[in-house]
């Protein structure tokens, strides 16, 4: 199938590639507006069946407020405000006019209609203006936040003493500082990118090769999301994971390529057979390593939570979309382009592969060096990734809110001021639905809650409608904090008179992670069962697809453990956090699983393919490495440039996926592939290829165990040709690039 492929692609590379920008361009066309359609509220982190979600359209349907929304307008005074005074001072009366005259407003609270002193900052020099909102659309949220800023830059009573926060404004802000993070990141990392590229891809040509196919597996996923629009809500964050991972499997598929393009082009010269025998074996590779990772990215749609799932679905898309360019339109870039693959190059680079042999064998002696010494080199290893993966098991949780933002965002600075300012000034309480016809009991009920260590106050049960009432509980510290966390669990542990479920910040977090606790079972079965279903296809082994999904294990463990270490401890110059986002373990998870699938399957073709050419167990582990090792640590060396970007910008929770997958791909190509690798293989030998008789029979009944013979080599005493593999270590010859 894939030497057809290839046969055909040559044969049409031109029309190939006109197609090819024929759906770069609807593409961009189609999917340019997809921004707009992108959402970016709390329920992208619902579980929409939540008891949570239901609380809160009990309220809604009874007060007409949205719970999840909101504003916190911070209002500095120039004297110090006296709580039980009748009259606010002039700025605090402009906040409130400001505030009732929104459209979207149904409530406005402030400390003197509340006789509320929490709402007043210790210092008395600040107070607070709660405005609960109706249900606003996402493009709504947006011209709010706009006006509720000009407004109160034309003000002068506030020009310059207030600030709005609050979740409506805060999420807004996320957004605008994710996208504009994301852009600087880019910007940042794009010229080093290119240098690295120029010296991997040794030469400006082939490193504009990943370069297109990231611009167009970016297209195709911007296109594909909005076609998801249509039918679901997709997070902004999706935008943030498809830019990095379409460049770093652009980098990985187009490395693994032209480089195998080139190999054939020095022996077959440029024509059909180069690219025959490259789709044969890089392109296999491919079309495996992209299904490895999108099994591992599809997990996460087992999630119900809006946010997971639209990084799932944008993974998926992405890893397609790369997979397309690098298998239908590289080749047929790669036949149209020939020997000049290898112009614009020094010419050194053109004419002479030491640094590449230099490189194999470097990699050659590493693991010809671990397999004299398995079993230790095994322990070592595995101890290492063991002792950074330790952290993992003091591993804390916390949600998204306005607390992540920088300061010098008005969202940003309210929920900093509120935590460090205010004594508990309730803008986000517990808030308790109970599902009752009458007050029976409620009373006694807010008296136990009341008693609960860390909450401050409770409020009287307020009826919402015939058959609900509500108790609202003020915990201490930020709603995300650990104490607010603690007491919230300690009073749904309350045994309520009627049935009851629990919103607000608190309330909405604690469900968010008992939901994603819940389906990790299930995504976890479903990503092992289809990771040793795509291994065994490949490899025709039960051995090796267990092994892949230990190495896997320990790697993203030690990733994770990184992450705590890093951000939940405070190292390596990061301030401490109260715990982790709670999506990010599920997404690093997913990415460093997949991607670590991803270099197995490049290494695992590579043995594959030696052996078929007749080398012993060993001598094939280290021909592998030696050919897929430079590869490797070239395309995780970028992979972990366009990831490690994320870690530039200023939400903490974009910090943890970006460096905490980049690590993972570190890892993953030094200590997994130069040391467990080898190790593990020569321990077990012949072994690791074991398959039950009725497998073997059914992998060649489904032809999955063709390969494509080994690329022959010169045979200078003779004038015939040998297998390369034979000759692992001869020079190849490189054509110069044609003028």
């Amino acid at each position: 199938m894939f030497s057809a492929l290839g046969s055909a692609l040559h044969a049409r590379r031109r029309v190939s590639l006109l197609l090819a920008v024929l759906a770069a361009v609807l593409a961009a066309l189609f999917g340019g507006t997809v921004d707009k359609k992108l959402t970016n509220g709390l329920s992208d982190y619902d579980d929409p069946g939540g008891p949570n979600v239901a609380a809160r359209k009990v309220i809604e349907q009874a007060t007409g407020i949205d719970a999840q929304q909101g504003y916190a307008l911070l209002v500095r005074t120039d004297a110090p405000i006296d709580p039980e005074a009748k009259t606010p001072p002039a700025s605090v009366a402009a906040a409130v006019k400001l505030l009732r005259d929104r459209p979207e407003v149904r409530q406005v609270v402030d400390y003197a209609s509340a006789s509320n002193p929490a709402l007043v900052s210790k210092d008395s020099r600040s107070t607070v203006v709660i405005g609960a909102v109706a249900p606003m659309k996402e493009s709504a949220t947006v011209d709010a936040e706009k006006e509720l800023q000009q407004a109160i830059k034309d003000d002068p009573a506030l020009r310059g003493n207030a600030w709005i926060g609050g979740p409506t404004p805060g999420h807004v802000q996320v957004a605008d500082v994710s996208n504009k993070d994301l852009a600087k990141a880019e910007g940042l990392a794009l010229p080093l990118i290119l240098i690295l590229l120029f010296v991997v891809f040794r030469g400006v040509v082939a490193a504009l090769v990943p370069i297109i196919g990231a611009m167009v597996s970016l297209l195709l996923t911007l296109a594909g999301l909005r076609v998801a629009t249509l039918f679901m809500n997709v997070s902004t964050g999706a935008l943030n994971l498809a830019f990095a991972l379409g460049l770093g499997l652009s980098v990985d598929f187009g490395l693994l390529i032209v480089s195998r393009y080139r190999e054939e082009l020095a022996v077959h010269g440029p024509g059909v057979e180069a690219v025959r025998r490259t789709v044969a074996t890089a392109g296999r590779t491919v079309l495996f390593s992209a299904l490895t990772v999108a099994a591992a990215l599809a997990a996460l749609m087992v999630f119900p939570h809006p946010y997971l799932r639209s990084m799932g679905l944008a993974g998926v898309i992405t890893v397609v979309a790369a997979a397309l360019f690098a298998l239908l339109g590289l080749p047929a870039l790669l036949a149209v382009l020939g020997r000049r693959i290898n112009s614009l190059a020094p010419r050194r680079w053109q004419r002479d592969i030491s640094a590449d042999e230099a490189a194999g064998n470097r990699w050659h002696r590493i693991a010809s060096g671990v397999m004299r010494r398995p079993g230790i080199v095994a322990v070592v290893a595995a101890a290492i990734m063991l002792l950074i993966a330790a952290p993992v098991l003091g591993i804390r949780f916390t949600g998204a809110d306005s607390a992540t933002l920088p300061t010098e965002t008005s969202a940003g600075r309210v929920a900093a001021e509120l935590e460090r300012d205010f004594k508990d000034p309730a803008t986000s309480p517990l808030q308790i639905v109970l599902d009752t016809d009458d007050s029976t009991g409620l009373a006694a009920y807010a008296d136990k809650v009341a008693k609960v260590p860390g909450v401050e106050a409770v409020a009287e049960p307020v009826r919402l409608d015939a058959r609900h009432w509500e108790v609202d509980a003020v915990l201490t510290g930020a709603p995300l904090g650990t104490e607010a966390q603690d007491a919230a669990a300690d009073v749904r542990d309350i045994a309520a008179p009627h049935p009851a479920r629990y919103t607000g910040l608190t309330g909405d977090f604690l469900a968010q992670k008992e939901s994603i606790g819940d389906r990790l079972p299930q995504a976890a079965g479903l990503l092992t069962v289809i990771t040793l279903l795509l291994l065994f296809a490949f490899s025709g082994s039960v051995i090796l697809p267990f092994k892949a999904l230990l190495m896997n294990t320990l790697s993203t463990a030690a990733a994770l453990g990184f992450l705590v270490w890093v951000f939940q401890d405070g190292n390596l110059g990061f301030a401490a956090q109260s715990g982790i986002e709670t999506t990010t373990p599920v997404l690093v998870f997913a990415l460093a699983f997949g991607l670590s699938t991803d270099y197995n399957v490049f290494l695992l073709g590579r043995i594959k393919e030696a052996k078929a050419a007749g080398l012993g167990e060993r001598e094939a582990v280290s021909e592998g490495l030696a050919r897929t090792g430079p590869i490797v640590t070239s395309a995780a060396v970028l992979f972990c440039l366009a990831l490690g970007a994320l870690g530039l910008s200023r939400l903490v929770f974009i910090k943890e996926l970006g460096l905490g997958t980049a690590f993972a791909v570190l890892i993953d190509a030094t200590i997994v592939r130069a040391l467990l690798v080898p190790s593990l293989m020569a321990m077990l030998g012949r072994t690791n290829w074991w398959a039950p008789a009725p497998l073997r029979r059914l992998h060649t009944a489904l032809r999955l165990d063709r390969m494509e013979p080994p690329a022959a080599a010169p045979d200078a005493s003779s004038g015939g040709m040998v297998p390369a593999a034979a000759d692992a270590r001869a020079k190849p010859e490189v054509p110069a690039a044609t003028p």
